[in-house]
Parts: structure tokens; C-alpha cells; sequence
């Protein structure tokens, strides 16, 4: 049996202990809400939280305390803070932390650990004992690390916060053991903590060399990345594309960088030809925050035929798939500079072929409605347009990897909104914990807190248990759950590629009864009747479900051989 330290101090007790450090830190440096999962060996961290101010959400599987944490970051632009048990729990995680840490959401993830006896070489036998368990985090944070010493503590997360603001932000992880949050401390109370991003501007010389080849540029181009997004670099993007007369188009990831319905503006509608063929003619393409990977480059059949001046705060995505002026610097940074630099603008306007910008971009978006509307898409379309209609402007959204968030990277106004989604990693399940940890954060912020999570059945199943917390904090979201009876993108994927779908057909449960007997309301609806089941979920208290039983099929693949 694990040996138990120390009990920890009662309330008001004068001895204070290394989970009190914790959590004094963390208030210090602005954190107010806390997810995760108590464990035995972290127990020291939550008696620590009843003698503090952090609100606590508790999930009921960790990897979905890593989503909420990741959605409460991404709703409020605040680091989002993760409680983790030893082994087990903290494994659990890694698949939330991947998200997190593929998308740039900056996290401290806080994980206990076996008594420092038990670390090392030797394998005591003790309960959730690992190898090296910060080891299992190197791949989905950006840095990992072992706290041995109570004194140690408030620097430590310190330096964490600091690094997971720090562009490229992502996720930090710490751990300590279960004696050092429980053994009584000499160390005095916390009194501040100071965390400031580190400074990422990009190289002057740079900046002059890509506001020549812009200047002189007859086609000029922009693809915006989730990294503009992170980096707050709307406003400046807006600037540079009107004084460029650019178009400028959003990956999944950059979607709502750059207004909609703007004149240059080419939507999302990265996975078209049409949209591939424009950019393959720019004769300069800015790509921001972006690595042109496997959505954005229309599966690796995009071939620029033009010069590319590529801006990422991630060294290693800088010429990872093209060639090209790399400009490593944080996005904000480096569109402000770039701005700066070319003043009021061109002096000639760009000519695609004798058409306009404006023209051309025109142009582009209605060839991509008739190709549409020539595959008999209408449900999908009149779907995802009264999914729209009904969600409030500034309401912010989050999709799971289902086949209406393969329509909403392409056609998702996002308006005053924010759209979320799982394509940094890919992972199922991330939706609605994701949405939970926005709506938490949003209250807490004085904001109004409602937001929609949609989700198919198949990807609903790994966050279902979530309706517990839901329920139990009284988190105003709407599940919206399109249940078309397995895994439908895999289903189309599989007969579009051999004739046939195996294993992709699912056993489900009733959503409504399901839902019902957690006590959150919930509805099921045809698709034609999905606006007003909405509108009623967004007026209503605390969690609700929508369930349309429904096919939906995605628009033709582009980037293969017709």
C-alpha cells in the first residue's frame, strides 16, 4: 500500500504547506478557475483550492478537463489551468493536451507525483508509479517539468506562466510530488507573481525585404492562419490587405481573422480548386501563421508558382512544406511592422489577368457556389444556414471533428463570434468539455457565457459523461448532436476510397432519454426544425441538448483526380 504523508493543515491552520504555495501563486498571477480531477496523490492541491479563491470545475475524465481548459483559454485569451493526479490521470490528458498544444493555447498543468522516494531509478511498486511521467508530456507540451523542493514552487509556475504566454504559446506542464504539496512549509505566503510574454519581434531586414517583393508585387495574396488569430492580428491583416488590394483567405484555424463578407475576402474556402488555382497564380503569398499543411494546402496538391513570405512564432513551421522568406516572429509583431513599413500602400493596383481584386474575388466565391449547387447539397447547405441564422453574432462556437465542422472550416461566418474547433490535433470529443470551459470562463469574465458545441453521435460519445459537469455547475451551453448513426465522415471517407464502410456503423444511445436522466433538458428535432430548437436552447438556464437525426453528406473532394 503507497504510504500516506502527512495529513494537510486544517482550515485556518497556521502551518501551511507546498499545495499552498501552488495555489497562492496561481491567484497571484491572475488565475481564478481551475480544471481537473482530484487523486490521491493530489491531494494536497485541492485542500490547498478550499483555502483559497480558485473556482474548480471538476470534469469526469481528464482528457476532457484539458479540452474545458483549452476552451476556457481560447474564450477569454487567459491561460487555462489543468489539476492533474498521478500515472493514470495524467495519461488520461495527453490527448486534450495535444489540442492544446497543436492549436497554441497557453496552459499550466499542474500534476502530482509519487513521493519523491519513489522517483528514479527504482520501481517501489507504489500506486500510479510511471517510469518517467513527464516524459509521457514531451510530445504535447512545450516543456516539461519536476518541482523537488517546496521552495522551488512559486518560482517554477512562474516560469511556466511566462512560457506558455510566450508566443508560440501552447501548454506548460509541472509536476510535484504528493510529499512536497503535503509536507508543512518555512516559505511565507505568496504576495505577487509576475508573468510577462516574452518579447518576439520579427528581423528588420526581413521586414524590408518582404515590403519590397510586395511593393513590386502585380498578384498579391494572403493566406491567414490560426496564428493570426493568437497573435491579435486582425486589425493589422485588414490594414495590409486593403493597402495591398490583397485577397485574403482563412484556414480552418485563422477562420474569423479577416471580415467575411469584405470585398477581399475569399471566406474559408480552402479545400476548393478554385480558391487553390487563385493562390497558385499570386505572384507573392503572405501565409500567416500557417505551415501550409495538409487542409490549408488542399491535401499537398497546392503548387505556388509565385514567391512566399511566410510569418510563424514556431521555427519549425517555417519552410516545413515551401520555401520561402521566413520571418520567425509572433503575428501580431510582425503584421504591425509590416504595416508600419508600407505606409499608405501601393501606388498601382494589382491587375489579376485584367480583373480586379475585387473582381476576381467575386468571381472565385460564386464559382464555388455553383459547384455547390451542382451536387445536390441542399440540405446541407439550407442546415448549416439555419444554424447560422440562429446563433447570436457575437455568440462564440465549438465543433467537434464531425461533418458539420467540415462544413463550418468552410463556410462558417463567424461574425463577432469565435469559431473553435479540433483540427489542430484532430481528436474526437473535444466540442462540448471545450465549450463547458468557455462558458465558465465567460461567466467569470462578467460575460454572457452562453456558447453552442456541435458534435456528431460518434464524437458526442467521448465527452457524453461531461453532462454531469454540465449539469452540476449550471454551464449555460447548447449541444447541438447531429446523430447520423456512426461515424459518418470515416463512412464517406471509406466508400468514397474502396466501395464500401466497415466498422464505421455505431450503437447509440437515446440522447434525449440520455441527457433527460442527467437532469439537462433536451429536445430532438428534424433538420428543418433545428433554428427554433436552438433559439429556445439559447433562452433557456444552464445546459441543454439538441439532437437532429440526420445524414449530412460534405461537398466533393477537390484535390483528387476527377
Amino acid at each position: 500500500m503507497t504510504e500516506i504523508a502527512p495529513a494537510p493543515p486544517a482550515r485556518g491552520s497556521s502551518v501551511r504547506n507546498g499545495g499552498d504555495l501552488v495555489v497562492e501563486t496561481l491567484e497571484a498571477l491572475g488565475a481564478k478557475t481551475v480544471f481537473g480531477i482530484p487523486g490521491q496523490h493530489a491531494l494536497g492541491l485541492f485542500d490547498a483550492m478550499g483555502r483559497g479563491n480558485l473556482h474548480f470545475v471538476s470534469s469526469r475524465v481528464e482528457n476532457n478537463s484539458a479540452f474545458a481548459a483549452d476552451g476556457y483559454s481560447r474564450a477569454t485569451g487567459e491561460v487555462g489551468v489543468l489539476f492533474l493526479s498521478t500515472g493514470p490521470g495524467a495519461l488520461t490528458s495527453l490527448a486534450g493536451l495535444q489540442e492544446a498544444y497543436a492549436t497554441g493555447v497557453p496552459m499550466v498543468v499542474v500534476a502530482s507525483q509519487i513521493p519523491l522516494e519513489g522517483l528514479g531509478a527504482r520501481r517501489k511498486g507504489m500506486l500510479h508509479q510511471l517510469d518517467d511521467q513527464k516524459a509521457s508530456a514531451a510530445n504535447v507540451t512545450k516543456s516539461q517539468r519536476l518541482i523537488q523542493h517546496a521552495s522551488g514552487i512559486p518560482s517554477a509556475i512562474q516560469d511556466a506562466w511566462t512560457e506558455a504566454i510566450s508566443s508560440p504559446q501552447g501548454p506548460v506542464w509541472l509536476e510535484i510530488p504528493q510529499n512536497v504539496l503535503l509536507d508543512p512549509i518555512m516559505v511565507p505566503p505568496v504576495e505577487d507573481a509576475l508573468a510577462e510574454a516574452a518579447d518576439n519581434p520579427p528581423r528588420i531586414e526581413l521586414v524590408r525585404e518582404a515590403v519590397k517583393w510586395l511593393e513590386s508585387a502585380k498578384r498579391p495574396a494572403i493566406i491567414a492562419g490560426g496564428g493570426t488569430r493568437r497573435g491579435k492580428a486582425e486589425k493589422s491583416l485588414l490594414s495590409i490587405a486593403e493597402k495591398l488590394h490583397a485577397p485574403v483567405i482563412c484556414t480552418p484555424g485563422g477562420n474569423g481573422a479577416f471580415p467575411w463578407n469584405h470585398g477581399l475576402s475569399l471566406q474559408s474556402w480552402i479545400e476548393d480548386r478554385y480558391m487553390t488555382d487563385l493562390l497558385e497564380d499570386a505572384d507573392v503569398l503572405v501565409v500567416i501563421g500557417s505551415s501550409l499543411g495538409e487542409v490549408t494546402s488542399n491535401y499537398f496538391t497546392f503548387e505556388p508558382r509565385g514567391r512566399i513570405i511566410q510569418i510563424d512564432a514556431e521555427p519549425r513551421v517555417l519552410e516545413s512544406n515551401r520555401p520561402g522568406l521566413g520571418i520567425r516572429a509572433d503575428a501580431g509583431q510582425a503584421l504591425a511592422a509590416l504595416d508600419s513599413a508600407l505606409g499608405s500602400g501601393r501606388a498601382t493596383m494589382p491587375d489579376w489577368h485584367g480583373s480586379t481584386p475585387e473582381e476576381l474575388v467575386k468571381e472565385s466565391l460564386a464559382k464555388v457556389r455553383a459547384r455547390l449547387e451542382s451536387q445536390d447539397l441542399a440540405k446541407e447547405l439550407t442546415f448549416m444556414a439555419a444554424i447560422r441564422e440562429a446563433v447570436p453574432a457575437d455568440m462564440q462556437t465549438f465543433w467537434d471533428m464531425t461533418i458539420a465542422a467540415y462544413w463550418g472550416w468552410s463556410c462558417w461566418d463567424a461574425r463577432e463570434g469565435q469559431f473553435h474547433s479540433a483540427q489542430g490535433a484532430g481528436g474526437l470529443g473535444y466540442a462540448f468539455p471545450g465549450a463547458i470551459g468557455a462558458a465558465v470562463g465567460l461567466e467569470t469574465a462578467g460575460k454572457p457565457g452562453r456558447v453552442l458545441a456541435v458534435s456528431g453521435d460518434g464524437s458526442s460519445m467521448y465527452s457524453i459523461a461531461e453532462l454531469a459537469t454540465a449539469k452540476q455547475h449550471n454551464v449555460p451551453v447548447t449541444w447541438l448532436i447531429v446523430d447520423d448513426g456512426g461515424y459518418g465522415i470515416l463512412r464517406e471517407y471509406m466508400v468514397g476510397a474502396f466501395g464500401k464502410a466497415t466498422a464505421t456503423e455505431l450503437a447509440r444511445p437515446d440522447f434525449v432519454a440520455l441527457a433527460e436522466s442527467f437532469g439537462v433538458p433536451a429536445t430532438r428535432v428534424a433538420p428543418e426544425g433545428v433554428g427554433d430548437a436552438l433559439r429556445a436552447g439559447f433562452a433557456a438556464d444552464g445546459p441543454n441538448v439538441v439532437v437532429v437525426e440526420t445524414l449530412l453528406k460534405m461537398f466533393g473532394p477537390t484535390h483528387l483526380a476527377p
